[in-house]
C-alpha cells in the first residue's frame, strides 16, 4: 500500500474504532509514517481474498485490544503461506538447458501467486472419464505396452512370468490361472519349494521357476471345456 492507501485504510479504521483517530496534526503524521513503514509491502486489496479492509474488521470485531499495524500484517503473511503452499510450480515455457531464465521464470510465478495477482497451479488430478479409444485400439494392435525389446531384454530378472509368457504363446495352458493344490500357491502367483523337514515343519518356501505338475494338469483340465 502507498501513502493514500495507508491513510484510506486508517480513515476506515476510524469510523469502526474511534480510539484510532489522531486528532494532533504531527501525530497523524507519525501514525500514517508508522504504518506505512510496516504495511508498505502489504496490498490493500487483490482479486483473489484479500482485503486488508477486511482483515481490520474482523479484529475489531472479535478483539477488545486497539487495532495495530501488525493485526493486518499477521492476517496477509497467513494468506502468502497458504497460497505458496497451494501452489505447484508448473513446468516454464523457456529452454531448460537456460538455468537462469528457468529459475527466473519459476520466481516470477510464485511472486505472483504470493501476492494475490494469480492463482496457484494444481497438479491436475486423475478423473473418472473412460479410456481412450484410440489408446485402446493401440493396444489391442500392439498386444502390449512393453515393448518386445524390453520384455526379452527383462527375461533374465522374471524368469516365472518368461516361461508363463512362453507357454502360452505355444498355446499351452496357463499354469497360473489357477491355485496349486500343492504348495497352495494362489492365482498369479507362482509355486514355491516347500521343503519340510524331520518334524514336519516347512524350512524354505523359494518360488520355482516351474510350477508343478499338478497344478499344470488342472490348468489343462478347466482349458479344456473351454477349448470345447
Amino acid at each position: 500500500m502507498d501513502r493514500r492507501e495507508i491513510a484510506a485504510l486508517l480513515a476506515y479504521i476510524g469510523r469502526l474504532d474511534p480510539r484510532t483517530i489522531r486528532t494532533d496534526q504531527g501525530e497523524a503524521r507519525d501514525q500514517l509514517a508508522q504504518w506505512h513503514e510496516l504495511l508498505g509491502d502489504v496490498p490493500l486489496a487483490t482479486q483473489h481474498g484479500w482485503d486488508a479492509r477486511i482483515a481490520a474488521r474482523q479484529h475489531i470485531r472479535i478483539s477488545p485490544y486497539q487495532i495495530l499495524a501488525a493485526d493486518i500484517a499477521r492476517p496477509w503473511e497467513s494468506y502468502r503461506r497458504d497460497r505458496l503452499q497451494r501452489h505447484t510450480d508448473p513446468t516454464p515455457s523457456v529452454d531448460p538447458d537456460d538455468q537462469a531464465a528457468w529459475t527466473a521464470e519459476l520466481v516470477d510465478a510464485r511472486r505472483a501467486v504470493a501476492s494475490g495477482s494469480a492463482q496457484p497451479a494444481h497438479h491436475q488430478q486423475i478423473t473418472s472419464r473412460g479410456s481412450n479409444p484410440e489408446l485402446e485400439a493401440r493396444l489391442r494392435e500392439v498386444g502390449s505396452c512393453i515393448p518386445p525389446e524390453a520384455r526379452a531384454a527383462l527375461t533374465p530378472y522374471r524368469p516365472v512370468r518368461a516361461a508363463r509368457e512362453a507357454a502360452i504363446a505355444q498355446g499351452q495352458p496357463d499354469t497360473l490361472s489357477v491355485r496349486c493344490e500343492w504348495c497352495h500357491a494362489q492365482v498369479g502367483e507362482p509355486c514355491r519349494r516347500r521343503r519340510i523337514d524331520r518334524d514336519g515343519y516347512a524350512r524354505g518356501n523359494a518360488p520355482r521357476a516351474t510350477p508343478h505338475p499338478g497344478r499344470f494338469d488342472l490348468a489343462a483340465q478347466q482349458a479344456q471345456p473351454a477349448l470345447a
